[in-house]
């Protein structure tokens, strides 16, 4: 998680200068859809964590910045309450179940109910070892101990509207897999349950047929990988580590930019996902060849400050970012970005 982070600061920008930075083209398309800047919004599962408006605070910010919100298949969240209450673009986050009936069952849903296309997570066949989970008790509903009680009680602008709100499901999945109908449940117990280690190319075959549209595949590494993605019917990739909570010791999606990139020539969307800070960092992923760039923690970081206004709050600051180091870097048109803006840090 760390190096995802770390590895934005390994590549310098290298300006050009003298040129008309005056009025700078930041538009984009993404899965298919018109994007004010290239940014999208991760999926991230248990949104309703964060803050009770959940999902919907998102979405709607999303919306207003022009850009791409995904839900996950573990939100909190139904696939059709969003679409009514965000009419921006959106796609949807899905896994292959071992019940593919589910996982057909959600495209249907999602072409009923106007998302713009699917992303495909590929690198759960497993759930991590997330220790930090462990150690904090997560799990739904959460583990109530002398030490979380005493947080909860600490923090009543979290805890009373998380008391008192919506009942907190995974909203898209309990109406055929309950994770909570017998009680507590660790949420690695439930990934274990129900994610299927048999998925291969096959199944994304499948699922690109059954939707027959945009379709990004979320956990691709490799230039191998993200070439045979292209073969399988995918229309882009996800470069992603899964936020560095999967499998420990894996590069920093941005390192993997460029040879990916290589391999599936242009015309396909390639996202860099993780790591993400600044606006700045966006540059440098562009430069090295993505097509935009996604974020989750920044964006629950907001969220859980300030709802939907601290989303907008995060958004606002890193268009800002965004667009004042392209001015710097001399670039008036993302289109212009090339490798040779960008440039692996010198040993001191």
């Amino acid at each position: 998680m760390g190096r995802n982070v770390n590895a934005f600061a390994r590549y310098e920008l290298v300006p050009d200068v003298l040129n008309d930075v005056s009025s700078i083209r930041t538009d984009t398309t993404i899965f298919g859809q018109p994007s004010r800047w290239p940014l999208i919004l991760s999926p991230t599962g248990l949104t309703r964590m964060f803050h009770g408006d959940a999902e919907l605070a998102v979405a709607r910010a999303a919306a207003r910045h022009g850009l791409i919100y995904s839900l996950s298949t573990m939100g909190t969240t139904r696939i059709e309450e969003l679409a009514e209450a965000s009419a921006g673009p959106k796609v949807f986050q899905i896994y292959v179940f071992k019940d593919r009936g589910l996982t057909a069952e959600f495209i249907a849903r999602c072409k009923e109910a106007g998302f713009h296309g699917l992303i495909l997570t590929v690198d759960t066949p497993v759930a991590g070892n997330r220790e930090r989970d462990r150690a904090s008790g997560l799990s739904l509903p959460p583990r109530l101990t002398p030490r979380s009680l005493l947080n909860f009680a600490l923090h009543p602008f979290w805890s009373i509207p998380a008391l008192t709100g919506a009942k907190f499901d995974l909203a898209n999945v309990s109406h055929r897999v309950d994770a909570l109908a017998s009680g507590s449940m660790s949420l690695f117990d439930y990934i274990a349950g129900q994610f299927d280690r048999s998925v291969g190319w096959r199944d994304v075959e499948w699922l690109a047929r059954e939707l027959n549209g945009p379709l990004a595949i979320k956990g691709i590494m490799t230039p191998e990988d993200a070439k045979r993605s292209m073969d399988s019917g995918a229309t882009g990739v996800m470069v992603s580590n899964h936020g560095g909570r999967q499998l420990d010791g894996a590069p920093a999606p941005v390192d993997q930019i460029a040879a990916v990139r290589d391999a599936v020539g242009d015309g396909s969307d390639v996202i860099c996902d993780g790591g993400i800070r600044r606006g700045s960092d966006v540059v440098k992923a562009l430069a090295l060849g993505a097509t935009a760039c996604s974020i989750g923690r920044p964006y629950l970081y907001g969220l859980a400050a300030g709802g939907e206004a601290g989303v907008d709050r995060v958004l606002a600051l890193l268009g800002e970012e965004f667009e004042r180091s392209l001015a710097l870097a001399g670039v008036n048109d993302i289109a212009r970005l090339a490798r040779r803006f960008v440039r692996k840090a010198q040993s001191e």
